[in-house]
């Protein structure tokens, strides 16, 4: 029967692409005489799009190609590439009428970003045109032909084919479908009863009341209160906060336990809240709490799906990962009062987590070993900076331990080199105070304490010696200004007991 020759042609090497080439099917029209395949680690052709095509002049060929052109653009910006090579195959009874060769060599409807390069493979020339397309592959085309074959024989291929990409199919459903999630959902609970437990108890707002329920707190994590490296996941600052974070661990949460399953996710989510804290500890002094961290370790999760399985992540959910990231990430280097060392430091965690236990029932032990030895490496060196740097958390928790030891000209020394540096926050200038003031050098401390309240306005302790010390100078106005500040803040019996003593006098 005519075109049954081409039809097994046409069959014959989408067998095997899919079977012996490493390509992937990943695309069939209704009629199924037009396939696509795919195969990342093919520079030179990673798209091949095979046709079942009777050709007779060389115009439809350049109107086909014309249309691949757009089709094929649309797909490298889909695929992310600055460049795309597209194999473009033709299989037909007989070649064109007229000359057609001058588009194939001239390559005229590629351009910059895209390549097409074309084969037209007919009864004249099959073996010919295998042999090109051996070379763009570099892999050899040996089978024969025969003048003719039966509809089983075809169909045996056809099957064949189906059957492997259905396979694949199915497992990449698995991928996505390993389990049914609970964690997720626990940890939504958690962070909305832990937000009333907030609001309860002077609210999510509230510094003390976030310190109180473990908020990540570079001078009491410095005294060895290492918990909270992990209970700052649970707290969140205000409703929006709240709101924001719980939306994504619902969409996220939910998608990267149901791939990695339960166990994997656990240690995937506190892995990377940990490892958000750390980055937060070492590289900002500000007080902190949320679940970003660890969402940012589910986004860092799906990456790591990004790099093993390259194809299925951007044939799925690939670009808009790196888009929701990168915004993310924009939006948290512009906006003020976002911890983007959390953000990157969750990312970096979930990656190097996931990397670590890999896919369920699935091994790569070598490059596992390889995330272990990478993750301890990268921990230790941010906690060994985290405890060890001149940063001022770090120079004001030893002062700290000098005024309790009674050792009060090592630790006025060390803060007074310190501030010379201008590296200082208001806790140095603080505690520099505090020593200035036991060695009577009150107008030092005037000055220091100020500008502790100018590098935070709400520094109710502060605030009070500041108007104490205005108060033993006599400057009652000066006194009562900063002390009524300081109550705004803070109730304080102390507070309370000054400002009644200025207001009688």
């Amino acid at each position: 029967m005519s075109g049954r020759r081409e039809d097994y042609l046409f069959w014959r090497l989408a067998h095997f692409l899919s079977n012996e080439g490493g390509y992937r099917l990943i695309r069939a029209n209704e009629n199924q005489t037009e396939l696509w395949f795919e195969n990342k680690k093919n520079k030179n052709a990673r798209l091949i799009r095979l046709v079942r095509f009777d050709l007779d002049w060389a115009n439809k060929i350049k109107r086909d190609i014309q249309i691949l052109s757009v089709q094929s653009e649309k797909i490298r910006k889909h695929l992310f590439v600055k460049k795309l090579t597209v194999l473009n195959l033709y299989i037909s009874t007989y070649l064109p009428v007229d000359d057609y060769e001058y588009l194939i060599e001239n390559n005229e409807l590629s351009n910059e970003k895209v390549t097409i390069e074309t084969v037209v493979m007919a009864n004249e020339n099959t073996y010919e045109a295998l042999k090109a397309v051996g070379q763009i592959l570099d892999n050899q085309l040996d089978f024969q032909i025969d003048s003719d074959y039966d509809e089983s024989e075809i169909a045996s291929l056809k099957t064949s084919i189906h059957k492997k990409a259905s396979q694949q199919l199915k497992e990449e459903r698995q991928l996505f479908e390993y389990s049914k999630p609970f964690f997720a959902y626990a940890f939504m609970a958690i962070q909305v009863i832990v937000f009333l437990l907030l609001e309860v108890n002077g609210g999510s707002t509230n510094t003390e009341t976030l310190i109180k329920f473990g908020a990540k707190y570079n001078p009491l994590i410095l005294e060895g209160e290492w918990w909270r490296f992990i209970t700052p996941v649970f707290l969140h600052i205000g409703i929006l906060h709240l709101v924001m974070n719980t939306l994504a661990l619902y969409y996220l949460g939910i998608a990267v336990e149901k791939m990695f399953g339960r166990t994997r996710f656990l240690w995937i989510y506190l892995f990377s809240g940990f490892t958000g804290t750390l980055a937060s500890f070492v590289f900002t002094g500000n007080l902190s709490a949320g679940a970003s961290g660890a969402i940012f370790g589910c986004f860092g999760a799906l990456l790591y799906l990004g790099v093993v399985y390259p194809q299925v992540f951007f044939r799925t959910m690939g670009m808009n990962v790196i888009v929701l990231i990168g915004i993310n990430l924009v939006f948290g280097f512009s906006v003020s009062g976002i911890d983007n060392a959390g953000h990157i430091g969750g990312l970096l965690g979930g990656f190097l987590a996931t990397g670590i236990v890999h896919f369920p029932k699935k091994h790569r032990s070598l490059q596992q070993a390889g995330f272990v030895i990478i993750t301890a490496a990268v921990v230790s060196t941010m906690l060994y900076f985290g405890y060890h740097s001149d940063r001022p958390e770090v120079v004001n928790n030893l002062a700290e331990k000098q005024m309790k030891k009674g050792e009060m000209e090592e630790a006025y020394r060390l803060l007074s080199d310190y501030v010379a540096t201008d590296k200082g926050n208001e806790i140095t200038y603080f505690h520099l105070s505090l020593l200035e003031i036991y060695r009577e050098q009150y107008a030092a401390a005037k000055e220091h304490l100020q500008q502790a309240i100018r590098l935070n306005p709400d520094f109710h302790e502060a605030q009070f010696n500041l108007a104490f010390l205005y108060y033993e100078a006599e400057d009652l106005e000066q006194a009562k200004k900063h002390v009524q500040k300081a109550l705004s803040l803070y109730e304080d019996e102390k507070y309370e007991a000054l400002l009644k003593k200025l207001e009688t006098q």
